[in-house]
Formats: structure tokens, sequence, C-alpha cells
């Protein structure tokens, strides 16, 4: 008989000779420090004794344990339940997901917002739905924007990241492509197509910001909408909001995406925008119409961290926190980029980057290397990403962990 299966052990073992394997570690804890166990496999893990600095989570305010905002998931469980129940179209839409989407309109201006059960399916959901002729996308673009965009099966133009001139070019290039119509060949801008210009706003890996008033102003030029994925700036700019808060965009940007796993500290994701949008996708998005609602704890937690985001100091501690670190990081001689809370120490060799990680972890800092596929060869990096709930000698602690291992790996 043919064998028509799928050989897994192959395609593992490929995966470990070209240093592409990825496993598990199971946390005790989410927050600025965890202790961690290495990969059970099938079997319960066994938790190290020992605390490790995390400066890989995502977590960037940590709200994710505040007290405050785990009594709102509790609140949320004991009155409504742990989970939704069913699709938000059949049982699932409850008082908890209206007062969180609210929260959300009201953080990014906008006059409705909706919740969705990731920001992954946000993206999806969104994206699919609209079924655009053409999506114009950073190259850099999160991979939730490249599924959607394949979902929608549209003609995907994509341009070289942050950078306006050739999204110009490119968007002008497609204007002038001759098609039918009728017996006669005229632009493409005459062919009724619709366009989407979709950028996220903080790049997850390089710590780079879209020119949003650039990107603006090309897709009321050429009559596009414009998709804006705030999932790494929701939280912790203006007023809690994102970088289309920052930029003062909201009237420009017709749609505005985010998570509420990252400086939210919750789980699921959202769409901000028009009253007419949020009512599309409450009927067009799958990811939306035929998902469970967001559980119930998460949409609470999220939305009392949002308010936490807005009224508190954590966004002023971040920002200290990245700045010190930042300085420290260079005063050592490493070559740090980005120009936000994502700070990538760049190393370049795949190798180097795996051994500088593995000797930050032997001194107890969780920093994780960033290889090929995620970023382009020959442009490994440590990704850092610390917390407001990092201390003063924690992130000095940081600072000469780094010192010693780049210097024991040869990268300074």
């Amino acid at each position: 008989m043919c064998e028509r299966g799928f050989d897994l052990d192959d395609r593992l073992r490929e995966r470990r000779s070209r240093t592409l394997y990825r496993d598990l570690q199971p946390a005790d804890a989410v927050g600025h420090s965890a202790r961690f166990a290495p990969d059970p496999g099938a079997d319960l893990p066994v938790i190290e004794p020992d605390h490790q600095l995390v400066f890989a989570a995502n977590n960037y305010l940590g709200l994710a344990g505040d007290e405050r905002v785990v009594e709102a998931a509790q609140n949320a469980a004991d009155v409504v339940g742990t989970g939704a129940g069913a699709s938000r179209l059949v049982t699932g839409d409850t008082l908890v997901h209206r007062d969180l989407e609210s929260r959300i309109a009201d953080a990014k201006g906008t006059e409705r917002a909706l919740a969705f059960s990731s920001g992954y399916a946000a993206n999806v959901g969104t994206i699919a739905a609209l079924d655009p002729d053409v999506v114009f996308s950073d190259e850099l673009n999160h991979a939730s924007i490249v599924d959607g965009c394949r979902l929608a099966d549209a003609d995907v133009v994509v341009y070289d990241h942050c950078d306006p001139s050739d999204l110009r070019e490119r968007m002008s290039e497609r204007r002038a492509e001759p098609v039918a119509a009728g017996d006669v060949a005229v632009p493409n801008g005459g062919a009724d197509e619709s366009w989407l210009v979709v950028t996220d706003s903080v790049f997850s890996m390089d710590g780079t910001i879209a020119p949003f008033e650039a990107l603006a102003d090309l897709a009321e030029e050429f009559g596009a909408w414009l998709l804006a994925d705030e999932a790494h700036a929701t939280g912790c700019f203006v007023d809690g909001g994102g970088i289309v808060q920052r930029a003062g965009l909201e009237d420009r940007v017709q749609i505005q995406l985010g998570t509420l796993s990252k400086a939210l500290g919750s789980q699921g994701g959202y769409v901000a925008g028009s009253s007419d949008l949020i009512e599309f996708l409450v009927n067009e998005a799958r990811s939306f119409v035929y998902s469970t609602g967001l559980a119930p704890p998460a949409a609470a937690a999220a939305g009392e961290a949002l308010h936490l985001a807005r009224t508190t100091d954590r966004r002023a501690r971040l920002w200290r926190n990245v700045d010190k670190l930042r300085d420290g990081l260079e005063d050592v001689g490493l070559d740090v980029g980005g120009e936000t809370q994502i700070l990538p120490v760049h190393v370049g060799d795949r190798e180097d980057a795996l051994a500088l990680a593995a000797a930050l972890r032997d001194r107890d800092v969780i920093a994780p290397a960033i290889r090929p596929p995620t970023v382009p060869e020959g442009t490994s990096r440590i990704r850092v990403a610390p917390m407001a709930t990092h201390s003063a000698a924690e992130l000095e602690t940081c600072i000469d962990a780094f010192a010693v291992a780049a210097d024991e790996v040869g990268v300074i």
C-alpha cells in the first residue's frame, strides 16, 4: 500500500539540523521574574528552584499579575462564568464584553470596538471579511496579517519596511496597470478596486514604528483604507492608546486593531472603528461569528488593565526602565536597535545569538534569540523587553549579565 501519511520525525530532525527547533519551557508564574522547567514532553514539569529575571515577555506594564486585574477576572468568573458558553451571536454576548468594548472605543477615539478571541483572530477575520482586491503590506508585518491576506485571496503588494516612498511607487504602479474595460484598456485606478494599506504600528522584532502620517496621506491620495495593528502599542502610549493616538490620527485610520494579551496582560483581540465597520464584522468576520465569545474573566481583566494603563504611573515607569536599560546595554558596547519598549540587541550570526541567549540564561536572565526565518539571514538578535515592574537593581542585573555573556560569546 502506498504510504500517504506524514514523516514528522524526519521533519523535526531537519528543523534540529538547521537550529530551528523550538520547545516549551513551563513557568510557575507570569511576571518580571519566574521559575522555569525544562520541557517535560508529556510528563508533568519539574520547576527549577531558582527564580530568573524575565526580559522576554510582552507583559510590558506588568499587569498580568496585578491584584486589581486578577480581582476583576475573579469577579467576572463569579458573576458571569468562566466561559462565554457560545458564540456571541448565540448566547455568549455579556455585559462584560460590552464594558470592555466601550473602554477600548474610548481609548482609541472611535465609535465602537469589537472583542475577538485573539489578536490573530481579529486580524485574520477582519482582513478576510473586508475581502480587498489589493493589500499593500509592510514587509515585516505579523504572520496574522499575512494569513489574513491569504484568506482574503487578495493581490498582495509588499512594500519596503516603513518606507512611504516605496509604498507610493507601488501604489502608482498598480494604478497605472492596464486592465480591460470593454474593448478598451484603462489604468487600474478606474477599475473600481478596493485597496487596503496594512501595517503594524510597533514591529515586534525590530521595535520600529510605522510612519502613520505619511501612510495616511498616501491612503487618502489613492483612495485606500488604512489598517493599523496596534498589538505592541496598545496601553503603552498616549492615554493608554497606541501610536495612532500619539500621532492624533484617529480620524484618518479606518481600522485600529490589536491584542489584549500584551501590555493589557489578558487574552483576546479587538477591532476599533466606525459603527458600520463593527456591525459589518459582527456579520461577516468568520473568526468572530464561528468562535465562542472571549472568556468573561479575560474580558474583565483586559478592561481593568486598560483602566490602569490610563490612570496610573505604569506607562511612565515602563519608559523610565526602557531608557535605563537601553543606555546600559549601549554603554556595554552592544548594538541596540528600535525606538520603543522593544530593544533588539543585534548580533548577526545565528549561532552567536543562540549562544548569547544560553549564556544569559546561565546568569538567570531570560531573553530569547530571534533568528531566521523569523528575521532575515544575518540579522539574528536578542529581543529584550523590560517591564514597568522591573526594579532598578533588576535592570542592573540584566545589564551586567549581558556584559559578561556578550564578552564570553565574543560579540563585543
